[in-house]
């Protein structure tokens, strides 16, 4: 069983992937956003036989949507369509902690913040 997390942006998306004990994530991937995006999701999914995708869901400091949020909400649809089991997470600054911890330089920056969202949402599931 593993996870995805995804950390959704309007030109990159960052994957990243649990363990198969749900206890760790690591970055796994970034795509560029287009017209493929389900599909390459979708065939991750079934590749690395994910049960549930962890979608970052975007607010700002207010806790309203950010403009992107309605690109995630049609992403989740669509995986749901898919039947695909979603689940938001809040990802608050994600890319700004990757920034911090391992600078501008890093190519795996989107992927990264995937990890950081799913790695919270296991921790936080470990509580529940």
């Amino acid at each position: 069983m593993k996870y995805l997390g995804i950390d959704y942006g309007t030109r990159r998306i960052g994957l990243a992937l649990s363990d198969d004990t749900l206890s760790l994530a690591f970055p796994y991937k970034t795509l560029q956003t287009s017209k493929d995006t389900l599909n390459e999701i979708l065939n991750i999914i079934k590749d690395k036989e994910v049960t549930c995708v962890v979608l970052g869901e975007s607010k700002n400091l207010d806790m309203k949507d950010n403009p992107v949020m309605e690109h995630i909400k049609i992403l989740k649809s669509a995986l749901e369509q898919n039947r695909v089991v979603v689940e938001y997470h809040p990802e608050f600054y994600s890319s700004a902690q990757v920034l911090s911890i391992m600078g501008e330089q890093n190519k795996a920056i989107d992927a990264s913040a995937a990890a950081i969202i799913l790695q919270n949402y296991l921790d936080l599931q470990k509580h529940i």
